[in-house]
């Protein structure tokens, strides 16, 4: 850039270029996308740039787009497309009446982008949400601490395949992938793709491995930031194994109200004899 720290302010964000990377600034507030206020800031590597335009936005704006290369930025390879134009997070929106000074950043940036091509790059470069996350799905709490994902169900929404496997827990080392299907389209969820090689049930409610968002639960600002630490994580650690310590001990009412809930499913036929016996067995030997 021409000058270090010179900065350009639009609409929901301000980007502070620098000599190798732009500062994306994201503001807060009512207005804002709240997956922009959640993501706070970003550094963009120019590494991780692909393509630079600048085109007429909507009411009297225009729209200068920094197009990350694929497999540069962990949160758009999670959103697969997914995202809606607003909440595109490098998208810079500004008044038409700056078009002049957005093309003249627009052409600096272009004449800083040394790669030879904008074909994928073979690494993540633009950092993955810091950990640790969480949040609340429809039938569980997703939790991740940077080496483990954890899904606890809740009663009132896990389905009986998911009460009966019990709450889950999940090495990054046994991990390939995730799948986040956005909330804002029909049956939204995250499913976390395997190393076993088993075949994962096709239905979202039926999978362990996977928590389903409903109205409400499963937030875009929520879930794409974690599914993008996930898949980072994953790409990071690959099969390396994975220390995890120990689960606490489970609040003694919190296993009352779930043997209570397996009841439920006893008496409903849902559960056999048997599976209750053993499942009742795994829960009490929890506190």
């Amino acid at each position: 850039m021409s000058r270090m720290g010179d900065v350009l302010a639009g609409f929901h964000a301000a980007w502070e270029f620098d000599s190798d990377s732009v500062l994306i600034r994201y503001e807060r507030g009512l207005r804002t996308p709240k997956l922009l206020s959640a993501l706070g800031e970003r550094r963009i590597p120019l590494a991780a740039i692909g393509r630079v335009t600048l085109a007429p936005g909507k009411r009297g704006t225009v729209v200068l787009h920094a197009q990350p290369r694929p497999g540069a930025d962990p949160l758009t390879e999670a959103a697969a497309g997914q995202l809606k134009e607003g909440c595109d997070p490098y998208r810079l929106v500004l008044p038409a009446e700056r078009e002049t000074l957005a093309e003249y950043y627009a052409d600096e940036l272009r004449d800083r982008l040394t790669h030879a091509d904008a074909g994928p790059a073979e690494r993540f470069l633009v950092d993955a949400p810091e950990v640790p996350l969480s949040f609340k799905a429809y039938d569980g709490k997703a939790s991740f601490d940077g080496s483990t994902v954890r899904f606890r169900w809740f009663w009132t929404g896990a389905s009986s395949a998911k009460w009966k496997a019990g709450d889950q827990r999940f090495a990054v080392s046994e991990l390939t992938g995730v799948e986040w299907r956005s909330p804002e389209v029909f049956e939204g969820h995250l499913r976390l793709l395997r190393r076993d090689g088993d075949e994962q049930p096709a239905q979202a409610d039926q999978d362990p491995a996977t928590v389903v968002f409903g109205l409400g639960y499963g937030p875009v600002h929520e879930s794409l930031p974690f599914a993008a630490a996930v898949l980072a994580a994953v790409r990071t650690r690959g099969p390396a194994a994975v220390v995890t310590a120990p689960s606490p001990r489970r609040d003694p009412a919190d296993i009352a109200e779930r043997i209570r809930h397996l009841g439920e499913l006893h008496r409903s036929g849902l559960v056999t004899d048997e599976e209750f016996s053993v499942k009742k067995a795994e829960l009490l030997s929890e506190l």
